[in-house]
């Protein structure tokens, strides 16, 4: 029984999707998570300044005795996930990318996949080159939705208003694929919505995706805890943000209360 937290860090709060995940999948294991509150977004950062912040984290989240590391940032993953695989090799790192490809290819039946995340995730090519890794028959047809993380930011998951931009973006994924990943953490927050937008396509939750690696390599690695308490939740973040706590139980659906500011690490 390894009963160390696993540790989870996102350049904001948006990872904290990742978070319920794991808590609804893995009800007993401790979580440390890292918002770099102060630094986002990553997506406008430089590829070496957003390998620097993860390495940064990682290191932080180790020394915290973190037994496994979760990259809950669709940037950092795209840029920083073989680094710090290669500065840290002990632990095991999961990126956010790679279990969303993994659920879309087995999902599909018509071979086209869509993409749908920020204006940085898609302009890496990341989940694209990824499946193609995988699989060079599937097409993939990528859409960046930038609105939709501010939406989320202001609470506003559902309305006339982003029906409206749901529409604008999801129209060209209808009658093409049949297998939609949410590309961005902020995106399950919206499922209801971007389901309505999206009729007969199965939508692939990233963040359930990356809960569900997580217990396969907990289990493989022999880190799992089987210990029958909850797990606790200890949140650090860089900067205390207005409306922590509002916008905390939007992504993570429940109250927040155990959180560090760390000016310098």
């Amino acid at each position: 029984m390894d009963n160390r937290p696993i540790g989870v860090f996102d350049s904001g709060l948006g990872g904290l999707t990742v978070v319920k995940a794991l808590k609804k999948l893995l009800p007993n294991e401790s979580i440390i998570y890292f918002g770099d509150t102060a630094r986002l977004p990553y997506g406008v950062k430089s590829k070496d300044l957003v390998k620097q912040y993860s390495i940064q984290i990682t290191k932080f989240l180790i020394q915290k005795n973190a037994k496994i590391i979760i990259i809950a940032c669709n940037t950092a993953t795209a840029m920083a996930l073989n680094v710090l695989r290669n500065k840290f090799s002990s632990n095991p790192i999961i990126g956010v990318i790679e279990p969303g490809v993994q659920q879309a290819i087995l999902k599909t039946n018509n071979k086209q996949i869509g993409v749908m995340g920020t204006i940085a995730t898609i302009s890496s090519n990341a989940y694209e080159k990824s499946i193609k890794e995988k699989n060079t028959e599937i097409k993939v047809i990528s859409k960046a939705c930038p609105l939709f993380v501010p939406f989320v930011e202001e609470g506003w998951i559902q309305g006339t208003a982003l029906n409206e931009i749901a529409e604008h973006y999801l129209s060209i994924f209808n009658n093409n694929i049949d297998t939609l990943i949410l590309g961005c953490t902020h995106y399950p927050l919206l499922k209801n919505t971007i389901s309505q937008h999206t009729k007969n396509i199965t939508l692939i939750d990233s963040a359930y995706a990356v809960a569900i690696d997580a217990h396969k390599k907990l289990q493989e690695n022999s880190l799992m805890n089987h210990n029958n308490n909850p797990g606790s939740l200890y949140c650090y973040v860089t900067d205390l943000p207005m409306r922590f706590e509002k916008l905390a139980k939007i992504f993570l659906d429940a109250e927040i209360h155990n959180v560090d500011v760390i000016n310098d690490f």
